[in-house]
């Protein structure tokens, strides 16, 4: 089975990363890191409208862009992992991946919260964990 690291740009990826290498070791599963962009966010990060609005961008270069995005998480770990770039939104992208994988965990690193705002997760996380088919491991920092 597999199972679902999704990350991102931000420094609480580590923490997911290293959840799912810990889960993958226990139950002899390979880990996909998964990033999931939508064009309008490719479009923010490469900032190219603001100086050039006529560029067309593809749907295969916001995938290589999110698998870039997924490479890049994973590389500084020791660990084996498939970087799988996504398009589309990823409250959703990321749950269709893990039905498609008949995945065993997804793993996703939430923030750190106040006593009152542990009782409702940001928007991508709470969503995936409604969602999701599979179990979801939410790893915050300490």
């Amino acid at each position: 089975m597999v199972i679902i690291a999704a990350v991102d740009q931000s420094d609480r990826t580590a923490k997911a990363i290293a959840e799912a290498e810990r889960l993958s070791t226990a139950f002899d599963d390979t880990v996909h890191a998964v990033h999931a962009l939508t064009k309008s966010d490719m479009i923010k990060m490469e900032g190219v409208h603001a100086t050039r609005p006529d560029v067309q961008i593809s749907d295969e270069e916001v995938r290589e862009t999110a698998t870039d995005v997924a490479a890049s998480a994973v590389a500084e770990f020791d660990i084996s992992a498939e970087a799988v770039g996504l398009m589309g939104d990823p409250k959703t992208r990321i749950v269709e991946y893990a039905a498609e994988q008949d995945a065993r965990y997804i793993v996703i690193a939430g923030r750190k919260r106040s006593p009152a705002g542990k009782t409702v997760f940001g928007s991508v996380t709470q969503s995936i964990i409604l969602n999701a088919e599979c179990p979801t491991v939410v790893s915050v920092e300490q």
